[in-house]
């Protein structure tokens, strides 16, 4: 099984990675351009078809929401405590939390779910409510954590970053017109399907081309540390409150594979954006993100159990 997974979903991640990062070295990619479009059209538009199709009732909605407050909360939790014993300094002990609770569930967790469940309505729309809880959590928490509450016009920069988000309003749109079965024109629906059908080729190009420009350094406990937490501790969590919560078949499925993201390119982006620990921010994505094609394929084997 381990072998099938790998091949079938894991190698097919990490080949287009690996063409991104090439493409970047080669021809310079202009990186600003890519995340808009990942940003503005294709993310979005998989998040509304997702949410469109979606086969989830009230009830799992909200127990996907309690789900990830409450995996939120652990991991802050246990950030705050490693932070305390290291006696890291406030920023960087901000930086180490974002590193445990911001992972990459956008650019690579919905190509992964995407290719785990060959497109099941209902894994992709757990994965796209994810996705866009973590985005709120990135301009809220994320933000406020490293600039401090006592920064002036902090919440004004929160509540703007978080305006600017089209996901949030794609999964609201595409949950609505579900609910009470809106027909979408074939000249709507047909861009956004076609945004949606490029979004893993497109996104892990992307971030193989992000990825790539950060120095390797092996020098920092720090970085170690959050990997560790980020791709052991992380999907532990998961694992536990999904039993907790007595979910069984795709929902647990999908919820464990979720928990165990690498690390989100957004804590580079906010540590580099507020000069906060950018370095180690750039560690924890890049290391992260290499050892996840070992933890994401046993976890992908261990979720076949949760059936």
């Amino acid at each position: 099984m381990i072998a099938v997974i790998l091949v079938q979903v894991v190698l097919p991640i990490f080949i287009l990675i690996g063409i991104g990062s090439v493409m970047q070295y080669v021809f310079k990619l202009d990186l600003y351009t890519l995340t808009k479009i990942n940003f503005y059209y294709i993310t979005p538009a998989a998040v509304f078809i997702s949410m469109y199709h979606s086969e989830m009732s009230p009830a799992l909605l909200g127990s996907v929401a309690l789900f990830y407050t409450l995996y939120v909360l652990v991991l802050y939790g246990a950030g705050t405590l490693i932070s305390r014993q290291r006696k890291f300094s406030r920023g960087m002990k901000a930086a180490f939390t974002n590193s445990l609770i911001l992972d990459n569930s956008g650019n690579y967790g919905l190509p992964i779910n995407n290719l785990a469940f060959r497109g099941d309505p209902l894994a992709s729309s757990i994965q796209a409510l994810i996705m866009s809880m973590q985005s709120l959590l990135t301009f809220t928490y994320g933000v406020i954590s490293i600039q401090g509450a006592k920064t002036e016009g902090l919440y004004k920069q929160a509540v703007i970053g978080f305006l600017k988000m089209p996901v949030p309003y794609a999964l609201v749109l595409g949950l609505l017109m579900h609910i009470f079965s809106v027909p979408l024109p074939m000249f709507i629906y047909q861009p956004l399907q076609y945004g949606e059908q490029s979004m893993v080729a497109i996104a892990l190009l992307t971030l193989g081309a992000q990825i790539i420009k950060y120095p390797l350094r092996l020098d920092r406990i720090e970085v170690y540390l959050s990997v560790v937490m980020r791709l052991l501790f992380a999907p532990a969590v998961g694992f536990v409150l999904i039993l907790l919560l007595g979910l069984r078949g795709i929902p647990a499925e999908a919820l464990l594979i979720a928990s165990g993201m690498p690390v989100g390119v957004n804590t580079s982006i906010l540590a580099e954006e507020y000069q906060n620990e950018p370095d180690f921010a750039a560690q924890t994505i890049l290391i992260s993100t290499i050892l996840n094609v070992i933890t994401i394929t046993g976890l992908i084997s261990l979720a076949r159990y949760l059936a």
